[in-house]
C-alpha cells in the first residue's frame, strides 16, 4: 500500500474535505500505463478521487459513521483505461482507428489526422482534393505545412491537429487561456432548496440509487462518466440525434448499465422535455455552446429544473480561440506537446491508453457526485466543467511520479468478466471504482444503439 498525492489534488479541485483523502489506499505496480508522463498517476488521482466522491455520497445515503474505505489498484485501473482495447463482441476484437487516423509528415513537420467518422473523413479527402487512399493522403499532406493543413481541414468541418512541442504549446493564446482555468471548473447557478435524498439500505452501497441521468455525450470521456454513474445505480439514459449513430464498440465498450434512444431536438422537443422536467443530472459532451440554440445552456436547463447538476466536457475547453473547434484525445495530446514527449526524433508517440479521456470521464463522474453530495447539505443548482485540453496540463506540469509498488502489472487477467447481451456475447473489463460495500460490476449489459424507448425506465 502507498499514499497517493495525486488524489489529494483531484480530490482539492473538486473542493472535497482535505481529511477524507486518508480514507483511500493504493496498490501501486510497476509496468502499469508506462511512460515517460506520469500516465499512472493521473490514472490513479482520477479513479480514486472518483471513487471518494462515491463513498462519500454512499456514507451521505446510507447514514453510516464513516466514509468507506477506498481501495485504487494500478492493475484495475490500467485495465479500465484499455477498456475499449479489451472489448470482444463474439470473440471479435473491436474496430480500432481508421486508416486515415493517424500521424504524417508535412512538409514542414507532422499532423494527426481523426477521421473515424465517416463525415470527418469526408470532410478530410474534400479538403486535401484526393480519393479514399492512404498513399494519396500522404502525398497530399506532404507538400503542405502542418499549420496549413489545421487550418484548412478545420476550416472544411474535418478534424487535423499539428505537431507542437509542449513550449509552442504553452504560449499559444488556446494553451494560456486553458491554463488560467482550473482543472475542476464548479459553479452554483441558484439558490434551489437542498436535495432531499432517500436513505439507502442493504448491499451493495449504490450512491446514485433513484438518481435520472440524461446522457448527451458521445465518445469516450463523458460516455465514461456516464458509466461509471450507471455503475452507481444511477437510470442513465444515453440520447443521441438520429442523424449520428455511434461507432457500434466504441457505443459498447461505454454502455454498460445504460439504455439508448434516439431524439431530434429540432422535431422532438415535447419528448426531451418530459426527460428534463424529471430528470437530477444532465451530462453534455459536446462542443461549447453547441445545444445553446435548443436551450439547453446550463442556466437555461436550470431555469427549467431548478436543482438540476449540470455537467459539460469538451476538447478545448469553453475559453479561447479553439473553444468551438471539436477534438478528441488523440488530437490534443498532438497539440499539446504530449506527443513529441511520448515519440522520438523520427516519430511522434503517444500514451499507452486514451487516458485524458478516461481521466477526465472518471473527474465529471466525481464532479457530478461531489454536487449531489453538496446539494444535499446545501442546494442549488450545480454546474461542473472539464476539458481533455485542462486534463492534459494537469499532466504535462501538475502530477509528480509517484511511488513505484513492489507489486507487478500483469495484464487485465482476472479484471476481465463476460456476458450475454443483445449485442453478442461480451467480454469486457471491470469498474475500477472501488469502495468497502460499493458495486463491482454494471446491473445491466450495453444494448444496440438507439433501441431503447426515449423515457426514464
Amino acid at each position: 500500500m502507498t499514499e497517493i498525492n495525486e488524489v489529494k489534488s483531484a480530490w482539492s479541485a473538486l473542493g472535497g474535505d482535505p481529511a477524507l483523502v486518508s480514507r483511500v489506499s493504493a496498490v501501486a505496480r510497476q509496468g502499469a500505463l508506462e511512460a515517460r508522463l506520469p500516465v499512472r498517476e493521473l490514472a490513479r488521482g482520477c479513479v480514486g478521487a472518483c471513487a471518494l466522491a462515491a463513498a462519500e455520497l454512499g456514507a451521505r445515503r446510507g447514514r453510516l459513521g464513516e466514509v468507506p474505505g477506498v481501495l485504487v489498484d494500478d492493475g484495475a485501473v490500467a485495465a479500465a483505461f484499455h477498456s475499449e482495447r479489451h472489448l470482444l463482441v463474439d470473440g471479435r476484437a473491436p474496430v480500432g482507428f481508421a486508416p486515415l487516423s493517424r500521424f504524417w509528415r508535412t512538409a514542414d513537420g507532422w499532423v494527426r489526422t481523426h477521421a473515424n467518422y465517416p463525415h470527418h473523413r469526408a470532410r478530410l479527402l474534400d479538403t486535401l482534393g484526393v480519393r479514399d487512399d492512404v498513399a494519396a493522403v500522404e502525398a497530399a499532406l506532404a507538400e503542405r505545412s502542418s499549420t496549413e493543413v489545421e487550418e484548412a481541414v478545420y476550416a472544411a468541418g474535418g478534424l487535423a491537429v499539428a505537431l507542437r512541442a509542449p513550449k509552442e504549446w504553452a504560449v499559444h493564446e488556446q494553451a494560456v487561456a486553458v491554463a488560467a482555468r482550473p482543472l475542476v471548473e464548479r459553479e452554483r447557478l441558484d439558490s434551489a432548496r437542498a436535495r432531499v435524498l432517500a436513505p439507502l439500505d442493504g448491499a451493495p452501497l449504490l450512491p446514485a440509487t433513484g438518481l435520472r441521468v440524461l446522457d448527451l455525450t458521445r465518445v469516450l470521456a463523458g460516455p465514461v462518466a456516464t458509466r461509471t454513474l450507471a455503475l452507481l445505480g444511477a437510470d442513465v439514459l444515453r440520447v443521441d440525434p438520429p442523424q449520428l449513430p455511434e461507432l457500434p464498440d466504441q457505443h459498447a465498450d461505454t454502455g454498460f448499465g445504460k439504455r439508448s434512444a434516439t431524439l431530434d431536438l429540432t422535431t422532438d422537443r415535447r419528448a426531451f422535455d418530459e426527460l428534463l422536467s424529471t430528470a437530477d443530472v444532465v451530462v453534455t459532451g459536446y462542443r461549447p455552446g453547441a445545444l445553446d440554440r435548443f436551450g439547453l445552456s446550463p442556466q437555461a436547463l436550470a431555469e427549467r429544473r431548478p436543482g438540476l447538476v449540470v455537467a459539460q466536457v469538451s476538447a478545448w475547453g469553453a475559453y479561447g480561440p479553439w473553444s468551438e473547434r471539436r477534438g478528441f484525445d488523440s488530437l490534443v495530446q498532438v497539440a499539446s506537446g504530449i506527443a513529441a514527449v511520448e515519440g522520438s526524433q523520427e516519430q511522434p508517440g503517444a500514451l499507452p491508453a486514451q487516458a485524458l479521456d478516461h481521466g477526465t470521464g472518471y473527474l465529471l463522474a466525481a464532479a457530478v457526485l461531489r454536487a449531489l453530495t453538496e446539494q444535499s447539505y446545501e442546494g442549488g443548482s450545480r454546474f461542473v466543467r472539464l476539458a481533455l485540453a485542462r486534463t492534459a496540463e494537469w499532466l504535462v506540469h501538475g502530477i509528480g511520479a509517484g511511488a513505484v509498488g513492489e507489486e507487478t502489472y500483469d495484464g487485465p487477467g482476472a479484471r476481465l468478466a463476460e456476458t450475454d447481451s443483445a449485442l453478442g456475447r461480451l467480454r469486457y473489463v471491470l469498474p475500477p471504482v472501488s469502495f468497502a460495500g460499493g458495486p463491482v460490476d454494471w446491473a445491466l449489459p450495453p444494448v444496440p444503439w438507439g433501441t431503447s424507448p426515449a423515457r426514464w425506465a
